[in-house]
């Protein structure tokens, strides 16, 4: 498998399977010297993990990541203060998959011979033979996600500290949308999203606040508890607070299951994909993802251009399609509209509109990246569906058995945001080293 590679110089290689051992992010070009925990990764990791609402699949993967290699075991010199730092090489992080249990591998087993309909299992069986990683669809499956999403958190906070934000928030479900949300404000609704998620996930507060797991144990240390963990997943998630709406609302000013800034329209989108889960069907939607803080100029024409590399995130699972600005909108428009007039003001270039989405001939422009992707529904449904037997090649009826998500839409919105992180370092990474060339030879 050739395609489980990203970027050129913030590098990223996946591995692993939905019903394998677990699965394995090992990341290169991360820098020396900045702090980084478990805890910290797992925040992101959490906000896509199955079942955590009434919205996603009823697995109960806690997703809890392990730190293998890239930091500092001890100070490097007495005092030092440099443990648990980046020291430069390769940072692998591993999620064990702790909630696969015989009873649902033997469902995967059952069905195996007859494909569901909008899954890779019949394309993936051409390919690999009867040797395909078949049981939970392997990497095929929206557990490999949780390797972009850790990922991508080490290169969100990468960003961060160079004055670069990157978030994402869903936009539309069922055919429920909400109005583009000023930037500024959808930022700190997120981050406050993010919170209290944080605080209302219980392997968070059990595990990190808790401290059974600690940037001080050792991999085997922490093994054990993990091991500890696999037995215990049910106790631990009946000890989550109960979700109260109100309560979070006022607390947080957040929807209590949907990334949305909009309450009402969140909870209009939650009702009308409840509807159609109730007809064992499912729904799909967009998501959105800002940039902001990218300095112009960023990007590498003519292949690599800024946009093109964000439609790279079409290698998501479920996602149809990537528009950046106003997209496919700009089919009806004409060049005035289309065009974003620009001004000066107060010595600084003003842009009246973005309907480039912050990219125009694949450089940033120095505004606001905006991408949207459009998310498909949930290939496993409750209804029958026509298939064929893989072996026999015989028509044959299919009804899904397995566990199942209403939408994937909820979930998929941290690993675009993590994804985007990670386009936009591996191109800083490039427009820093270029333009530290420019100012020595203009110098």
């Amino acid at each position: 498998m050739l395609g489980c590679h990203l970027g050129r110089n913030f590098q990223v290689t996946v591995a692993g399977g939905s019903y394998q051992d677990g699965l394995t992010a090992v990341i290169g070009g991360v820098p020396s010297g900045m702090l980084l925990t478990e805890q910290e990764i797992y925040g992101d990791l959490l906000l896509r993990k199955p079942g955590a609402d009434e919205l996603s699949s009823p697995r109960k993967e806690p997703d809890l990541p392990v730190i293998y290699t890239g930091l500092n075991a001890a100070d490097t010199i007495e005092g030092a203060g440099n443990w648990n730092h980046t020291n430069g090489t390769p940072l692998s992080i591993l999620i064990p998959n702790l909630d696969r249990h015989f009873i649902h591998i033997k469902q995967y087993q059952d069905t195996n011979r007859t494909p569901r309909p909008g899954h890779a299992s019949y394309a993936s069986f051409m390919k690999y033979g009867p040797d395909d990683d078949a049981i939970g669809a392997g990497i095929f499956s929206g557990r490999y996600t949780s390797t972009i999403v850790a990922a991508g958190y080490v290169a969100k906070k990468i960003l961060k500290k160079c004055g670069i934000d990157v978030f994402s928030y869903v936009r539309e479900i069922a055919g429920v949308r909400c109005d583009a949300a000023d930037s500024a404000a959808a930022l700190k609704y997120t981050d406050a999203y993010k919170q209290m998620r944080c605080d209302y996930d219980p392997f968070y507060q059990a595990v990190y606040v808790q401290g059974r797991i600690t940037p001080e144990m050792r991999f085997l240390e922490k093994m054990a508890v993990m091991a500890q963990i696999e037995k215990e997943i049910e106790p631990i998630r009946d000890t989550q607070r109960k979700m109260d709406p109100a309560e979070i609302r006022e607390k947080y000013g957040v929807h209590y299951i949907v990334n949305c800034p909009d309450i009402d329209a969140a909870d209009a989108m939650v009702d009308a994909c409840n509807k159609i889960s109730a007809t064992g069907d499912s729904a799909g939607g967009v998501v959105e993802v800002v940039v902001r803080g990218a300095p112009a100029g960023l990007g590498e024409p003519v292949f690599d251009k800024l946009d093109a590399e964000l439609g790279r995130m079409l290698g998501i699972g479920a996602i149809k399609g990537v528009e950046v600005g106003a997209g496919f909108a700009v089919k009806d428009m004409t060049g005035i509209q289309s065009n974003d007039s620009m001004h000066s003001e107060d010595g600084k270039v003003v842009f009246d509109t973005n309907c480039a989405g912050g990219i125009t001939g694949g450089l940033a422009t120095g505004q606001d990246i905006v991408a949207r992707l459009a998310v498909k529904p949930t290939p496993t449904i409750d209804k029958p569906q026509t298939t064929i037997d893989k072996y026999t090649l015989e028509t044959t009826d299919l009804a899904a058995i397995t566990r199942r998500d209403p939408t994937i839409v909820a979930r998929v919105w941290p690993v675009a945001e993590n994804y985007t992180a990670l386009v936009i370092l591996d191109h800083l990474v490039a427009h820093f080293g270029y333009q530290t060339m420019c100012d020595k030879i203009r110098g």
